[in-house]
C-alpha cells in the first residue's frame, strides 16, 4: 500500500503502525546505528508506480526507513512525498546493477552510484534484519 504523506496523514500513520509496528524510539535508533537511509536516486519503478515519479527529466529520490516488522520506502515527487509500506515477510531485495526492493508485485530500483555506496552499511543492516526475520519461519 502506498500513501501520500506530504502532509500529516493520520490514516497512513495508523496503517503503518498496525502493519509494521511503531517507529523505534530515539534511544533505540541510536543503539541500532540509525534506522533510516540517506537519499538515493531512483532509477526505475514498476509500471503501477509510474504515477508517483516525476514526468519531466527531474531526478527521483527515495529513502528507506526500518520498522520493527518491515520497512517504509519514501519516494519524493517534486514537493510531494509518497510512502510504501512493506512487511518483512513480503520483502525481497536484489543487488543487480543497482539495488532493488520488490514486494506486492511492485519494485523500486535504486541507481548504482556514490549515493548507493554511502548507504552500504545501512543496506547490509536491512539484509541482516531480513535474514533474522526469515529464521523465525524455517520449517526444518
Amino acid at each position: 500500500m502506498i500513501y501520500n504523506t506530504t502532509h500529516n496523514n493520520k490514516e497512513a500513520k495508523a496503517q503503518f503502525n498496525d502493519l509494521l509496528g511503531k517507529p523505534y524510539s530515539f534511544l533505540k535508533a541510536i543503539k541500532m546505528g540509525g534506522i533510516g537511509s540517506k537519499r538515493m536516486i531512483i532509477e526505475q519503478v514498476s509500471s503501477s508506480f509510474q504515477k508517483y515519479m516525476n514526468t519531466v527529466s527531474d531526478i527521483n529520490y527515495g529513502n528507506i526507513e526500518i520498522r520493527e516488522k518491515g520497512i517504509i520506502v519514501h519516494i519524493t515527487k517534486g514537493l510531494q512525498n509518497f510512502s510504501w509500506a512493506i512487511p518483512t515477510y513480503q520483502l525481497h531485495v536484489y543487488k543487480t546493477n543497482g539495488f532493488s526492493i520488490h514486494a506486492q508485485g511492485n519494485f523500486v530500483r535504486f541507481k548504482r552510484n556514490k549515493l548507493l555506496k554511502e548507504n552500504k552499511k545501512f543496506l547490509d543492516k536491512l539484509i541482516d534484519l531480513k535474514i533474522e526475520n526469515d529464521k523465525q519461519y524455517e520449517f526444518y
